[in-house]
């Protein structure tokens, strides 16, 4: 598993919220604006069924694929998708990432189809292999542009309430008293790996931070996580999550190889997505993999 700093904000932060948590970390500005009220981010499957169509893969294509599926069925994205109000409301010309998630995330539960996603990124080439997190990164970006599209002259702790950045987003806060810092631990296992990332260490000389990234292998990870501990603010609510799709990267480097997740459907059930093959899978199957990328929800 290679995750990079960014990654961490992937873990979804809301169980049933009431009220923006923007903001709530000392030091954050309130927003001057509120997007996309927390207290309507639904984080429960408004109806249940088995999982949908698998992808076409048009040639190398498997990266997006993958990424596409452990979108679908990440639930509070999926009841707004669902619920097309995006649609409805958007004046965006041309071009629209919201929209045409709103579009996919419909009809991939009932229909298999193929979707070009590639125009997101300029250095994305069709029919080359590309990276799973790189395109995952742009994907959410590019929705997160989406709904700022109608909104000018806004401050940032505005922006962070859209509804993308409400499920997706995150704060990374640390501390450091040199003029460099740098950190790449190697651990065993996910909560290894968060133990390592907010233990107290003393950095200068040759321990510097030069770079933000966190080199798993042979990672074991739970199917419920508790980041409670890791947190820079011991006090308040529980911060329990639980998985709800694993990215697998199969092959001998990171320039190649192929790509296929495990997700979650709205049934409860696991399914292993694999282009435009899905099959049931248990959730041990599903603990057990090389994971690439690890998607939880609260």
């Amino acid at each position: 598993v290679k995750l990079v700093a960014e990654s961490w904000s992937l873990l979804q932060r809301r169980g049933k919220p009431e009220s923006s948590a923007v903001g709530a970390v000392t030091g954050m500005a309130p927003p001057q604006r509120i997007l996309f009220p927390a207290e309507k981010i639904c984080m429960v499957w408004q109806q249940r069924q088995s999982a949908g169509a698998g992808l076409c893969n048009a040639g190398n294509t498997c990266f997006l694929n993958a990424v596409l599926q452990c979108l679908t069925y990440t639930p509070p994205l999926a009841n707004y998708l669902l619920s097309r109000e995006h649609s409805q409301a958007c004046q965006q010309q041309g071009f629209c990432m919201m929209c045409i998630m709103e579009a996919h995330v419909n009809k991939v539960l009932h229909s298999q189809l193929q979707t070009s996603f590639l125009g997101i990124g300029e250095h994305f080439e069709r029919g080359r292999e590309e990276d799973a997190h790189d395109f995952l990164s742009c994907t959410v970006n590019a929705m997160q542009r989406a709904c700022l599209s109608a909104s000018s002259d806004l401050d940032r702790p505005s922006e962070s309430t859209t509804i993308i950045s409400q499920i997706f987003g995150g704060s990374l806060r640390s501390r450091a008293q040199c003029a460099h810092l740098s950190l790449l631990q190697a651990a065993s296992s996910l909560t290894a790996a968060l133990e390592d990332f907010v233990r107290p260490e003393q950095l200068d000389g040759e321990n510097c931070y030069k770079s933000l990234l966190v080199s798993l292998q042979v990672v074991e990870y739970p199917e419920y996580l508790d980041l409670g501990p890791y947190m820079s603010q011991a006090e308040g609510e529980a911060l329990h999550y639980s998985l709800y799709a694993v990215l697998v990267h199969s092959g001998a480097s990171c320039h190649g190889g192929h790509y296929f997740c495990y997700t979650k459907a709205s049934n409860g059930l696991w399914y292993r997505m694999d282009d435009a093959s899905v099959q049931l899978r248990c959730l041990d199957t599903a603990l057990r993999q090389q994971a690439y990328l690890l998607f939880y929800a609260r």
